[in-house]
């Protein structure tokens, strides 16, 4: 290769590096919200076995339209921190490797997780979903002998997500965090020009009124324009290019832990509108009914998206005042944030279900989902953390090193698992 070449390719490549000018040390406070966030995720899907107007996979005897008022305290910022820390990430990564070393590392730890996910951890929720749809009479074996047939016509009037009648159920986070993190380096060099950089600064230096307005804007038309079963795609989509660009801007991260108190009492002021437009207007188009004027409509939608905005920032101002503290309790939880969100909805719906069998009652037996779920979230990840071969499709890097003969082999089987899963996801 000529010289010429060689650095015609590094010019390339150096486009997809971010500036590090004011990059920070390792941001414990996003390791800490993460972990946060993932907890809040096993407390709502919970909540969602006993909630009375919102689908979900299978429902407790005990529904309750009330606690969807305690749900929508968190449901409007959930993911979209995960989504925005997700973008964050990704700019710390790519000023520490190189481009190829990105999309290795990204398809090892998305991608192996969500094959063992879908083919392992997710058809005991088929299983309990069709069941109390009552379009099953089989036994659990009898179920996976079905469900690993290539001829089999017993989940006909169910969606496949990957292969016909797999479908990812929860794990739609890590199938959509592979495509848009490929996708994203698409984007990365004309994020990472000084004219975005500079409307970046622009609006950081506005009053705040204006800025979140700003970053609302674009959420609140996606979220009018796409049908609710989809719109988690482009808002998630939308939300890492915007965790791209705050990346470690240092005015960002000023500007929202000192605004703590404000931020506080326009959420609060927020949602109480919301609820109001919830259980008067949108639980009516929930149930059916359209006739709700439109007007009223756009403004419920446009102050739900102000609601995803403001518990972002003040979820982010108060991790980053009061959470940024090293630890060793940090580094236990951050690796068992995958084991409990890739176990966590099928333990949920296995034993809600049978605990349903019981009649235990509204205050038991969500208790005892609660409790047990977390436990055996606990023990799973117990063995996991101890099991080098199970390690990896956890997201998790092996503790041992295994030499110059059994690595590569492990890379290689590896290599293979995640093309054939990539590739059904791309196409």
């Amino acid at each position: 290769m000529s010289v010429m070449k060689k650095l015609n390719l590094t010019n390339m490549m150096n486009l997809f590096i971010p500036n590090s000018k004011d990059m920070p040390n390792r941001r414990y406070d996003l390791d800490w919200l993460r972990i946060i966030v993932f907890g809040l995720l096993i407390l709502f899907h919970t909540g969602m076995f006993y909630v009375e107007n919102w689908g979900w996979h299978a429902k407790s005897a005990y529904q309750s339209q009330f606690l969807e008022n305690f749900m929508l305290i968190i449901e409007p910022w959930r993911m979209p921190i995960l989504w925005l820390i997700s973008g964050i990430a990704i700019r710390f990564v790519l000023a520490k490797v190189s481009l190829w070393r990105f999309i290795t590392m990204r398809s090892l730890r998305l991608l192996l997780p969500l094959l063992f996910g879908v083919l392992i951890v997710v058809p005991p929720q088929l299983y309990v979903e069709m069941s109390y749809n009552g379009d099953l009479n089989l036994s659990f074996w009898q179920f996976l002998n079905e469900f690993f047939s290539n001829n089999s016509n017993v989940f006909d009037k169910y969606q496949s997500g990957i292969w016909p009648h797999i479908d990812v159920n929860h794990l739609w986070f890590i199938r959509a965090l592979w495509q848009y993190s490929l996708v994203m380096l698409c984007l990365i060099p004309f994020l990472n020009t000084k004219w975005v950089t500079h409307c970046i600064d622009w609006m950081f230096h506005r009053h705040g009124v204006l800025a979140i307005l700003l970053a609302t804007l674009p959420l609140f038309f996606i979220q009018i324009n796409w049908e609710m079963e989809d719109v988690r795609y482009p808002l998630g989509f939308s939300l890492m290019v915007y965790g791209y660009l705050i990346g470690w801007n240092p005015l960002f991260w000023q500007r929202v832990s000192q605004n703590i108190k404000p931020l506080l009492i326009a959420l609060v002021m927020c949602y109480c509108t919301f609820i109001v437009f919830y259980n008067l207007v949108w639980l009516d188009n929930l149930k059916g009914d359209q006739s709700s004027n439109p007007a009223i409509l756009m403004i419920g939608m446009f102050n739900y998206s102000m609601l995803r905005v403001l518990g972002v920032l003040l979820m982010f101002a108060i991790a980053h005042k009061f959470l940024n503290i090293k630890s060793k309790k940090l580094s236990y939880f951050n690796d068992a944030v995958y084991p409990f969100y890739i176990l966590h909805q099928t333990l949920i719906l296995v034993i809600g279900y049978n605990l349903s069998q019981y009649n235990l009652g509204p205050i038991i037996e969500p208790l005892l989902l609660l409790i047990l779920t977390v436990i055996t979230c606990f023990l799973g990840y117990e063995v996991i953390r101890r099991t080098d071969i199970l390690r990896p499709f956890f997201g998790l890097k092996m503790n041992n090193d295994y030499g110059v003969i059994i690595q590569p082999i492990g890379y290689a089987a590896a290599t293979v698992l995640v093309m054939a899963i990539g590739i059904e996801i791309i196409i």
